[in-house]
């Protein structure tokens, strides 16, 4: 091995053991233990022929053009070059068979016998009973509200490892196994990591991947049981003061601050979350090893600086880790960041990456064979991989820029974010299904500020107990700095085309990992670097077109766009440059959010909605976030309360105008009349849906006819009251979804041209039917479904209809 070269003489036995745990994960105990016990097997059996076997050293080919004596000091040395020569690389993948395999071995066997907690007799009995139960049980992590909607409050997640299990009139169960508790009560809300609760419910099966036995349902508060420990209830104190600390701030920065510093994003808008997301800047909102490095490297240079010793330093670093820990919450995931933040500041700090890089591996190693869960865990993936690129490649990167010219802070500033990016990047890929051209650049621009940001924020949370004006002059000092990065991070996630579409999941994740790596090989040598760099050039600047100069979305000239928001309705009609009339939201603000924001959408001249189901006004606080909105409109029906109530809120000081047949409105060439429906319709199969409103638009010479969610009754009304020829229409949101409740007369009158079907993947509801849109498509109508295609657009082309489906050539 060369002197530069890294020391991956553990990797092997660190990755073999990740992988055999995921694996694990998903296999019965009997058979992960099994598994194991074959690839120890194996270990043991590949170490016996070493012993007995050990390569010996080959003579050297020499030229035999001159003959003399060599002396024996000379004979030792070519000897020994020799066996270095000859058996070096097969010395070398016998220790990589050994180690991949004791790796392997110990990660399914480790994970398997965990695993046998999940399978346990007595408790898969009770979750198969369904009885209720009553359990006790300690909080592992942060409570985690999974949002709601504006008529239901959200259920929190919490993970628990259980201690005891009992039915109504049974002996408890004392086990040791972990779950997850779904909670209704917002007493949930305020647990810490280490409490001990107990709570009546009801157990469900498992979700598989992980070592949860099962899964709590609770509808009741938790009865507390005892108290945290010190550290969590330190660290409770010191968040609190945080958050108490921001409270004076803007809600973006404010939210932002607690969530850069200690992982608390309880305050952060969630579409600055997205923007965060999309920009390629997600690790700025959890606790993650970056923290650490910034932290004990600014702490390091300070006892540097006192001129320290070796032992000094370590002492007050270890001293400063605790902390941190004991500030960030010492959950899981907090301790596993600053396991792997640790790390990383060795190899930094030591200029020793040969040294760390073996560390790593151990710590990875040995973090999974503690927590076999963590295999599966995105964020540990994330964690070890930028700690990773900053050992492997940032180093290489800065010292190459150095070479070149390059100011020594601004080679480093440059290097780590990029090799951060470079190592994460396939595995945000597989999540997201994206890869963002902006993040390297974006986490480059906000480099300055997030150590000023964190150590600020990190001095409020600690004045907060002892002095409470100290810590909001120290919040509002961290401030500045704060809305630096959501500016970057709101003005990157707009960029165009900054986000180019990839595909998902394990095999994205893969796919985007071999190319990764094939491009850094080939960077090592010069032909195959500049090749490798006309073939990224070529591939970005044949993927930009697609999406700059042909302006795929939204597409020219387009009248109707339906989004792809899920199970729901949101429709867009254009009524301006960058407005619009949005009618109905769908069911949660992030999916109509993005669509608008796709679609350039700033200003929301008037917002409608159709009826107050929550598929079609669960997501209206996505319409307002980050725009203007003229005015709010529904139906006279005031069914059901809660949605109508939501709509309300939603609008805060506008009215909520109540529209009947006969309303028109004109705005920016848009024309809408409401036709339906004429009087309250009782007792029907949903009266809701069949008092939805009916709008007929005009945009562009064309038109569009929206009925909500009305069933057969209501379209029979209307078929009655206007005739067949008032309902044509060339463009038709097919009522509710899809579903069958759909009178054939109606659909035969309107007669579209193109009909768009606003229905969620895989729905409990059997929507759309199908012989419903055979019969569209047997009239003559183009039919396209959100849940196959996204976002749909009708376009106006001159000569006719055409119709884009997000990110697919315009279908004729």
């Amino acid at each position: 091995m060369s002197r530069g070269a890294p020391d991956l003489r553990l990797a092997g036995f660190a990755l073999a053991t990740w992988l055999s745990s995921l694996a694990a994960l998903y296999l019965s105990a009997r058979t992960g233990i099994l598994l194991g016990v074959a690839a120890l097997a194996g270990a043991a059996v590949l170490a016996v022929i070493a012993a007995r076997h050990p390569i010996e050293p080959t003579a050297a080919k020499t030229p035999a053009v001159r003959r003399r004596t060599v002396p024996a000091r000379e004979r030792v040395v070519v000897a020994r070059v020799g066996k270095r020569a000859s058996g070096t690389g097969a010395v070398a993948m016998r220790w990589i068979g050994l180690t991949v395999l004791l790796g392997a071995g110990c990660g399914a066997a480790v994970t398997g016998v965990r695993v046998t907690a999940r399978e346990s007799g007595p408790l898969v009995a009770l979750v198969r009973a369904g009885d209720p139960v009553r359990v006790e049980a300690v909080v592992r992590d942060d409570p985690r509200a999974i949002r709601g909607s504006p008529v239901m409050p959200p259920t929190y997640l919490v993970a628990v490892d259980l201690r005891v299990v009992g039915a109504e009139d049974s002996v408890p169960l004392r086990l040791e196994a972990r779950a997850i508790v779904l909670g209704s009560d917002p007493g949930w809300r305020g647990l810490l990591p280490g409490q001990r609760v107990a709570a009546r419910g009801k157990l469900l099966p498992p979700r598989g991947g992980d070592l949860g036995a099962a899964v709590v349902s609770v509808k009741d508060a938790p009865e507390l049981l005892g108290r945290p420990s010190w550290a969590q209830r330190a660290a409770g104190v010191l968040r609190s003061g945080l958050q108490r600390a921001c409270e004076p701030l803007p809600d973006d920065s404010g939210g932002l601050l607690p969530g850069l510093v200690v992982g608390d994003t309880s305050r952060l808008d969630p579409a600055l979350s997205d923007d965060f997301r999309t920009t390629g800047m997600t690790h700025l909102m959890a606790v993650s090893g970056a923290n650490v490095v910034i932290i004990l490297g600014v702490v390091l240079f300070l006892v540097r600086r006192a001129r320290a010793g070796p032992v000094t330093q370590a002492v007050v670093c270890a001293v400063v880790l605790i902390g941190f820990v004991i500030l960030a919450r010492p959950s899981p995931s907090v301790v596993r960041a600053a396991a792997m933040g640790a790390i990383g500041l060795i190899g930094l700090a030591s200029g020793r990456p040969r040294a760390a890089l073996p560390a790593l591996a151990a710590g990875v190693a040995a973090l999974i064979l503690y927590d076999p869960e963590l295999a599966a865990d995105p964020g540990f993936a994330l964690s070890v991989l930028a700690t990773s690129g900053l050992l492997l490649l940032a180093p290489v990167w800065r010292d190459a820029l150095r070479r070149r010219g390059w100011p020594p802070g601004a080679a480093e500033a440059l290097a780590v974010p990029a090799a951060a990016q470079v190592a994460c990047g396939p595995v945000i890929a597989g999540l997201s299904g994206t890869i963002s051209l902006v993040a390297v650049p974006a986490n480059l621009v906000v480099v300055p500020a997030i150590a000023p940001a964190t150590l600020l924020g990190v001095g409020a949370a600690v004045l907060s107990p002892v002095w409470a004006g100290g810590a909001e002059f120290a919040a509002w000092l961290g401030d500045w700095p704060t809305r630096w990065l959501v500016v970057v991070a709101r003005y990157g996630a707009r960029v165009p085309a900054g986000a180019l579409p990839w595909p998902d999941g394990v095999w994205g994740a893969l796919l985007l990992a071999v190319i990764t790596v094939a491009l850094l090989l080939a960077t090592r040598r010069p032909v195959l670097k500049r090749l490798a760099l006309v073939v990224a050039v070529a591939g970005m600047l044949g993927a930009m077109p697609v999406r700059l100069l042909a302006s795929g979305w939204p597409p020219a000239d387009w009248i109707v766009v339906a989004c792809a928001v899920g199970q729901g309705d949101a429709i867009v009609l254009p009524a301006g440059p960058s407005r619009a009339v949005v009618v109905d939201a769908g069911p949660e603000p992030e999916p109509v959010d993005h669509c608008l924001r796709r679609l350039g959408v700033r200003q929301v001249v008037l917002f409608v909605a159709s009826h107050f189901h929550i598929d079609h006004i669960g997501g209206v606080a996505g319409v307002f976030r980050g725009r203007t909105v003229n005015a709010v409109a529904g139906p006279g029906w005031p069914e059901p309360p809660a949605g109508r109530a939501a709509v309300a809120t939603a609008a805060g000081s506008l009215p909520l105008h109540t529209i009947s047949p006969g309303w028109s409105y004109e705005v920016g060439g848009l024309r809408l009349t409401a036709i339906g429906p004429f009087e309250p319709l009782h007792g029907t199969n949903s009266d809701p849906n069949n008092n939805s409103l009916v709008l007929r638009a005009e945009v562009r010479g064309e038109t569009v006819l929206l009925p909500g969610d009305a069933e057969t009754e209501e379209q029979d009304e209307l078929l009655r009251h206007l005739g067949p020829a008032a309902l044509r229409a060339d463009v038709l949101k097919v009522s509710h979804h899809g579903s069958s409740y759909q009178s054939p007369e109606f659909v035969d009158a309107i007669d579209p041209a193109v009909a768009l079907v606003s229905v969620g993947k895989d729905n409990d509801y059997g929507h759309p039917n199908e012989s419903l849109l055979a019969r569209l498509a047997r009239g003559g109508a183009r039919v396209l479904r959100t849940d196959q295609s996204g976002d749909l657009a009708a376009v106006a082309t001159g000569h006719g209809l055409a119709v884009v489906a997000r990110g697919d050539p315009p279908d004729r």
